[in-house]
């Protein structure tokens, strides 16, 4: 197995690919995304697949508690990765990005994940607060079902900052199987998934209704974030099965650990968002329990909010 980089310790983003920035950012705002700065027509230059490329975009930039996002509305009708993922996959995390502190850096990175057979996707320049942004987005998508990318940015003086109100505990790939997935990324010096099964249970509920629902989860154990990745049935009907066939692979959800996970729902509830699945490990209420609910939070931006309370 390869050995993993340092760099690929800490999460320096999430890049969210969205095709309406207007609507989704009030949704994620009135959520709990925090510190947020706008930026609008951003040019960035660079390469798509080897090829010269310009792409022009809105943005904006904010926290939700230790997971820094930058959620992009690229202009229509242009050729380069953003457009090609909305149109497979309709509005979603397109990428996990690290950070390197130079060129160099990132030159011995591009040419480590070469020589593993993992090529460039995506190459872009542009400016942030009159300061050279640099990005590699790596074409890892088609085999490990999210994008991995690299940020060489001098303006990272808030990467450190977190609300301490809220705290990402994971993120969560949806996947159709797990066995390749997890060789692939432990190709690239990644931790290999450990798989779980998760068997039915009678307090799970789907839109309400009982949910009898067996499916595994791999858990890929990182230094910043945990990666848990599900792999469901089709049927029965379930919010995994729902994300495949609206969105196809990748990133699903992101889990929020709550203090009190009643309050947590109510409050959600009243921003206009719903229990879609819920459910429950463990013996309740018992060390090495606890119970989950998903919030509809898809509808505005492809992804869920899982809200969990451990006991």
């Amino acid at each position: 197995m390869a050995e993993l980089p340092d760099l690929y310790k800490h999460v320096d983003r999430v890049i969210w690919l969205v095709q309406d920035i207007d609507k989704i950012k009030p949704a994620w705002v009135a959520i709990g995304l925090s510190d947020v700065k706008e930026y609008s027509n951003i040019e960035y230059t660079g390469e798509y697949h080897g090829k010269p490329t310009t792409i022009y975009t809105w943005e904006i930039t904010g926290r939700l508690g230790n997971l820094n996002i930058e959620m992009i509305q690229p202009a229509e009708g242009q050729l380069n990765a953003f457009n090609d993922f909305l149109s497979k996959h309709g509005d979603g995390i397109f990428a996990i990005v690290h950070e390197v502190s130079t060129q160099k850096e990132m030159k011995d990175e591009i040419e480590r994940m070469q020589g593993l057979g993992v090529g460039v996707l995506q190459q872009l320049t542009g400016k942030r607060n009159n300061a050279p942004v640099n990005f590699t987005y790596f074409d890892t998508e088609p085999q490990g079902k999210f994008v991995l990318g690299l940020i060489q940015n001098p303006d990272s003086s808030s990467r450190n900052a977190q609300d301490p109100g809220i705290t990402v505990s994971h993120i969560a790939p949806v996947i159709r199987e797990s066995a390749s997935v997890s060789a692939f990324w432990q190709k690239l010096g990644f931790p290999a998934f450990h798989i779980e099964h998760a068997t039915p249970r009678e307090d799970s509920r789907y839109h309400g209704k009982p949910l009898w629902l067996t499916f595994d989860v791999g858990y890929q154990h990182h230094t910043q974030f945990n990666y848990e990745w599900i792999i469901p049935p089709m049927e029965p009907p379930n919010i995994y099965a729902d994300f495949l066939k609206a969105h196809q692979e990748g990133i699903q959800h992101i889990g929020l650990p709550a203090k009190d996970l009643s309050q947590a729902i109510s409050t959600y509830e009243k921003l206009g968002y719903h229990v879609k699945q819920s459910g429950a490990w463990g013996d309740v209420g018992q060390i090495n329990s606890g119970q989950y609910a998903y919030m509809d939070t898809d509808t505005a931006g492809g992804v869920s909010v899982e809200l969990l309370h451990a006991y």
